[in-house]
């Protein structure tokens, strides 16, 4: 048995629910990952293999018994890297010690390292997350990584006029 609250639980049966597309109570471990992330977990790409995510579509189906588990040891993974561990990545970036970088060296960063990610999600993400460049071409990292972290900003409902 796995050791999640009751409301754990409860938000696990959602979102599995969701990702049953054919109501047949089970999930293609394709969509592993996006499960997990839409349990506000951030597993990396090896973690989500690791627990038996797979590449192609119907390669393996997890029924709510085999997912569970998962989401619990998901759930206690350290291998993700918090806010401080990217922070002092950055840092190194950081010639002047003024806390701002290259922009330029920043999205460098963002293709070229760990899982690397596609030109459009990076720029996405610059977009969404990054202050103006200085007339210099350097940006403050620390605000943009606190609002990467955050992931996207809630939809606000249209006020009622």
């Amino acid at each position: 048995m796995t050791d999640l609250s009751a409301r754990d639980i409860e938000r696990a049966n959602f979102a599995f629910s969701v990702y049953d597309f054919d109501g047949s109570g089970t999930v293609d471990a394709i969509y592993l990952g996006d499960l997990l992330r839409a349990l506000n977990l951030n597993p990396t790409l090896a973690i989500v293999e690791k627990m038996g995510g797979t590449k192609k579509k119907n390669e393996k189906k997890l029924k709510i018994e085999d997912f569970l588990p998962i989401y619990s040891q998901v759930k206690k993974e350290k291998e993700v890297g918090s806010y401080e561990d990217f922070l002092e990545c950055l840092k190194l970036y950081d010639k002047a010690e003024d806390g701002k970088m290259l922009s330029a060296e920043l999205s460098h960063t963002l293709l070229s390292l760990g899982e690397r990610l596609t030109d459009e999600e990076c720029e996405s993400i610059l977009k969404e997350c990054l202050d103006p460049e200085d007339e210099d071409g350097f940006v403050p990292y620390a605000p943009f990584l606190k609002r990467l972290i955050a992931g996207p900003p809630e939809e606000k409902p249209a006020e009622a006029k």
